[in-house]
């Protein structure tokens, strides 16, 4: 990851995302598609879907009001508390405007949320990842969903209630093309919805409420899934605090989702260790434009830091055409500013070894790219500046230690420290939006956005892009 952020700071490309002009032209924006597209083309969809019912015509009225574009997405974690996936969604607020029994309606949301999944490219660059996506029960036989990378996609089946819903042995029909075609599928707990335990030997997850589940109830699943299907992985959701992520570890959970990935816990204050005060001198001298030959010194004072700057300014991805064998040269060749955020960065990193640390610093550069691609047309400096509080606004937690005595020793801007502690200060408002956007929160969105000036399906939009940027960082983090 640090050398593909080395290149980036190197290459500096524009900060507009770069979308493909024909994928564009092809697919409406999401909120069009609410509004035209409803109800589906038949000739689109492999599946019959009932009429709309005149009762759930204020569903339509409204879809277009709803926040229906804004997508999210929450990261999945293994056993080893390393980002193993991402289920993505549109925001539960939108879903809570359309009564269960509208069909149509909720196949029409699928299918904005996976054509812009696929849209925004986010399917090719989960390397070993998996995305995760609800689809209702009835959408299984949608050709939308080929839009995604089989390798890469589990469609979880959602139930819906009517009268309306597909014979089972359609469902099992459909399950069974996608799996050949190389797609997982996931089914929500058979022990709370009986009719779908006898799906249990065709899928490759299931998904438990992992707050609701007592150890009588996991063990019940645990046996079943052994004995019926011993390949599907158990994957707990909402889990909110580690308590509850280290219960499902006990009785056997393979996959685990949840607020408890960047949950701050009671930490005490603990020596940071050499490394992160080394660090915090360099970004602390940087701020106060020490000289350059006290800049250089410093840093050939940490072989290791010195090692790994020489070695990703000379990499080929970096594309100079001298060879670089001084921190002087280098230090000329990428300029203070990138040099700034790329050592905040490894200060960030310092701790990744330690479990959620790796899916905690992921979350914080996604935040920050998020950040950063809000202030697209404020000033170079204002903008790094937003980066930087996107990514220490997570420092605590990366580093289990207290916010406050993680940045003490980091002699930050004001305007950062008062964003970041106390949610004051010019940076505030769009550091919320960017949480806003990660917890899922569309009221939060639509609200923050204004006072920020910003379009709340612009802000998704950024969103998913800074998500793009940063699995393009990941994809080479094996060789850091």
């Amino acid at each position: 990851m640090l050398n593909r952020l080395f290149c980036w700071l190197l290459r500096r490309p524009p900060l507009a995302p770069q979308r493909n002009v024909a994928d564009e032209k092809a697919l409406p924006a999401a909120f069009e598609m609410l509004n035209q597209q409803a109800p589906l083309r038949q000739e689109a969809s492999a599946t019959q879907t009932p009429a709309v019912n005149p009762e759930h015509a204020h569903n339509l009225k409204h879809a277009h009001n709803i926040g229906a574009a804004i997508i999210c997405r929450e990261a999945v974690l293994n056993r080893q508390q390393k980002i193993a996936g991402y289920q993505f969604m549109l925001q539960n607020a939108a879903h809570a405007h359309i009564r269960p029994q509208s069909r149509r309606i909720l196949h029409l949301y699928t299918e904005v949320l996976v054509q812009n999944i696929a849209q925004a490219n986010i399917g090719q660059l989960l390397g070993h990842r998996i995305a995760f996506i609800e689809t209702p029960d009835s959408f299984l036989g949608h050709p939308v969903l080929k839009l995604l990378p089989a390798a890469n996609t589990c469609f979880i089946i959602k139930p819906i209630e009517g009268s309306d819903a597909p014979p089972a042995t359609e469902l099992v029909k459909n399950i069974r093309t996608l799996r050949a075609m190389g797609y997982r599928i996931g089914i929500p707990d058979p022990v709370e919805i009986p009719e779908y335990f006898h799906l249990i030997g065709e899928i490759d997850v299931v998904c438990l409420q992992g707050p609701h589940v007592d150890i009588e109830h996991g063990m019940k699943l645990v046996r079943h899934i052994l004995k019926i299907a011993p390949q599907a992985a158990l994957l707990a959701r909402d889990l909110p605090a580690m308590e509850d992520f280290d219960f499902c570890f006990k009785i056997g959970t393979t996959l685990f989702q949840g607020p408890f990935i960047t949950s701050r816990e009671s930490w005490t204050k603990q020596n940071l260790g050499p490394n992160y005060s080394h660090l915090a001198m360099l970004l602390n001298k940087l701020r106060q434009d020490a000289d350059t030959p006290e800049i250089v010194a410093l840093l050939k004072q940490d072989g290791a830091i010195t090692l790994r700057l020489l070695r990703y300014i000379n990499s080929a991805a970096t594309g100079l055409r001298e060879h670089v064998a001084s921190i002087e040269r280098a230090l000329i060749l990428l300029g203070r500013e990138p040099l700034r955020r790329w050592l905040a960065l490894m200060l960030c990193a310092s701790n990744r070894n330690q479990p959620r640390a790796g899916a905690v610093l992921e979350a914080a550069l996604v935040r920050a790219r998020t950040m950063e691609l809000i202030a697209t047309q404020r000033p170079p400096l204002e903008r790094e500046a937003m980066f930087l509080t996107g990514l220490l606004s997570l420092i605590d937690v990366i580093l289990q230690q207290p916010l406050d005595h993680a940045l003490e020793s980091l002699n930050i801007d004001t305007a950062i420290r008062d964003a970041i502690l106390d949610s004051t200060g010019p940076y505030a408002s769009t550091l919320a939006l960017a949480k806003a956007c990660e917890h899922m929160d569309v009221s939060s969105i639509v609200s923050i956005a204004a006072a920020c000036g910003v379009d709340p399906e612009q802000a998704s939009i950024w969103y998913m892009d800074a998500l793009a940027w940063t699995l393009t960082l990941q994809q080479e983090e094996d060789s850091d």
